[in-house]
């Protein structure tokens, strides 16, 4: 039987705070494991490359898979397993082993990243509004929770493997339940099966406006917490409040983001609020002390917290594309920002300092904010007119 629209949007809010809150119960491991292994900042941005490796890796095979099997299915095998990898990097007593469970945890989250996004265009579609917004403001709900839990947890002295353990279990089980009423099969355009798709035409700008947002997000997740931890001399527990003002505000962005969006339009509101992206990171890398470094972070949440939801909603609408394949265009493109920011902020931190690499990201942020009327989808398309939207490779 096929699930109501109201049963299959409350299922895929679930999803999305599922992988958020697995996502981020990951973010207090990351300065633990830096001391535990004695990892410089290049070496540990060298270990978080794995996981945007893995990630990038498999989200064009994401929506190929989507698009022909339904993105209901992908999104619960790829959740499951999401949670299975979970603990793997905590588990690994070295760098050898570090690196392959971080790849797998990258190929889990970005297989499901994609998925859980089409099935949130296919809801948004039978829904018959603007709610995309809703859906990632759940995974920003679910950033905090796990953020905050697991470094209220490990200040506490839980054993970091008991952490990660509960956590995979939790949801391992959550997931099962919520994807049992996930709409089915909804994509009808299906690719070759040797195609991978590169964004082009109007894909091509929004690729463009990813890359920088997720550079921009995946650098706050990846090394708030080791800034505050290594740089402010934080403690476990008040590094990952960083990250979880970050999350927060991205939820509370998010979750009035529809609203915004329709208020505002989608280029003033990208504008306006990327230059609050990167004032907040601004205040956060000149003011070097704790409060000023989470008030910060969290005007970097909020700043961010409806782009990338704008971004994904617009690919996953492209006429003549499917939802799962102009989604994974777009965030293949945008994870090429975690595929470089965490390296490149690690080699800029040994050269210079921390402070100063995470500063450079504000700098990306103000293009954002410069180009904001490349979210005018309606202006893109009419300048591109005789373009392909997708350049296929086989």
């Amino acid at each position: 039987m096929t699930p109501s629209i109201h049963s299959a949007r409350k299922a895929a809010l679930a999803i999305f705070f599922i992988n958020g809150f697995v996502l981020s119960s990951w973010v207090p491991h990351i300065p633990l494991i830096q001391e535990r292994m004695h990892l410089g900042e290049g070496l540990l941005g060298i270990a978080l490359l794995a996981v945007a490796a893995g990630a990038i890796t498999f989200m064009p095979l994401s929506g190929r898979w989507s698009s022909r099997f339904g993105s209901a299915r992908i999104t619960r095998l790829s959740a499951l397993l999401f949670c299975i990898a979970l603990p793997l990097p905590i588990l690994a007593p070295n760098m050898a082993f570090l690196l392959p469970a971080l790849f797998l945890f990258g190929v889990s989250n970005g297989t499901m990243d994609v998925a859980m996004n089409a099935q949130a265009v296919a809801v948004e579609k039978e829904q018959g509004q603007p709610i995309m917004s809703s859906f990632h403001g759940f995974f920003s709900l679910g950033g905090l929770s796990g953020a905050g839990l697991g470094g209220l947890l490990l200040s506490q002295g839980l054993n970091p493997i008991v952490h990660v353990l509960s956590v995979s279990i939790f949801m391992f089980a959550a997931t099962l339940i919520a994807t049992r009423r996930l709409l089915p099969k909804e994509e009808q355009v299906v690719p070759k099966a040797s195609t991978f798709v590169l964004p082009a035409g109007p894909l091509r700008a929004l690729a463009a406006l990813a890359f920088l947002v997720l550079l921009a997000e995946g650098a706050v997740m990846d090394w708030s917490s080791v800034y505050m931890k290594t740089t402010l001399q934080s403690g476990v527990g008040l590094a990952t409040a960083g990250y979880a003002a970050f999350s927060l505000m991205m939820a509370v962005g998010r979750l009035s983001g529809d609203r915004l969006v329709s208020k505002l339009g989608a280029v003033s509101m990208t504008r306006i609020t990327a230059l609050i992206a990167a004032s907040g990171l601004a205040v956060a890398m000149l003011i070097p002390h704790p409060l000023f470094a989470v008030i910060g972070f969290g005007l970097v949440g909020f700043g961010l917290s409806n782009l990338t939801p704008v971004l994904f909603s617009a690919a996953g609408k492209t006429p003549g594309v499917a939802p799962g394949i102009g989604i994974s265009a777009v965030a293949t493109a945008g994870y090429f920002g975690f595929l470089v920011g965490p390296p490149v902020i690690g080699l800029i931190a040994e050269l210079v300092s921390l402070p100063v690499a995470l500063g450079l990201i504000a700098v990306t942020i103000l293009f954002v904010s410069f180009f904001a009327r490349l979210t005018d989808s309606s202006a893109t398309n009419q300048s591109l007119t005789n373009e392909g939207y997708c350049n296929e490779l086989t």
